[in-house]
């Protein structure tokens, strides 16, 4: 299982919205098993992805979980503004 953490102009709502169509059935497929205001859990593949923001100070703070898809959230990473 691997963490990961980046800071970004996009509000709550952008990330998460990003992250649905990124990870979920228009993107790679995840499906999405819990969704809340703050937050993104998708499994498949035999692993899963967790998104979760914080909105501080004008930025957010984007906490990443995922276990089998390390590249694709990497990837992910570098799309956010």
């Amino acid at each position: 299982m691997a963490r990961y953490s980046v800071e970004t102009r996009d509000n709550p709502d952008q990330i998460l919205r990003k992250a649905e169509a990124f990870f979920g059935d228009a993107g790679l497929g995840l499906e999405v098993v819990e969704r809340g205001s703050c937050c993104v859990s998708f499994e498949g593949g035999g692993g899963h992805v967790s998104v979760t923001v914080v909105e501080e100070d004008r930025k957010t703070l984007v906490d990443l979980e995922t276990r089998e898809w390390d590249y694709q959230v990497r990837g992910f990473m570098k799309g956010l503004s």
